[in-house]
């Protein structure tokens, strides 16, 4: 598997404002059984997320429409994560608090309009997605086992299209404009969270 890439996702178009320590990817393959079945979580979440989403706003036709393809192509991640953990010998383990996912929904505004409140979600999915793929190049560039640098090169790729189809989704249903300030201040506010949190070893956030 080579480390040379056609595109570089992360650097085009993604938007966070504070990178990973690339340390973290190497204190995290010394921990891989612990990273996989959190990432299989991580994967479930998605899936459900974009699911309650259909459910919240089914009159929504676009959205229904792409995120039920979203849905799907999540839970096949989830199944790919499963079976990378049973080819290694690991069972999928507990499922574990997501802190980052946690202080991210916090900033989801109650009570307000209900394109407001749509734009929030969708957003914070993208970010959400955004910092996944930043943590799957990093896992791409520096793990060793050269099926995993496959699969996250895989992952890293397909997670930056959904950030970009959140982001068009909330355009969808917001002007453009107010997106992209919202996007901004949602941006700082992740800042934020990865700064008091730190990247842990055990955890894809």
């Amino acid at each position: 598997m080579t480390n040379e890439m056609p595109s570089q996702p992360t650097k085009t178009i993604l938007r966070l404002q504070l990178p990973t320590d690339p340390r973290w990817a190497n204190i995290a393959e010394k921990n891989i059984e612990d990273i996989l079945v959190d990432h299989a979580y991580c994967e479930q979440k998605a899936a459900s997320s974009a699911i309650s989403l259909i459910v919240k706003y089914p009159d929504k036709t676009r959205l229904v429409e792409e995120l039920t393809d979203l849905v799907a192509e999540e839970w096949s991640h989830f199944e790919r994560v499963l079976a990378e953990l049973k080819k290694r010998g690991f069972a999928l383990g507990r499922n574990r608090t997501d802190e980052y996912v946690v202080a991210l929904s916090k900033h989801i505004r109650k009570g307000d309009k209900r394109e407001r409140q749509l734009m929030d979600h969708l957003l914070i999915n993208a970010l959400i997605e955004a910092r996944s793929c930043e943590r799957f190049k990093l896992l791409w560039k520096n793990i060793q086992d050269e099926d995993l640098q496959k699969f996250y090169y895989e992952l890293m790729v397909s997670e930056a299209g959904h950030y970009v189809s959140f982001i068009k989704l909330a355009k969808e249903y917001m002007p453009a404009d107010v997106v992209d300030a919202r996007l901004k201040e949602l941006l700082a506010i992740e800042a934020d969270i990865i700064a008091a949190l730190q990247p842990r070893a055990d955890r894809m956030h």
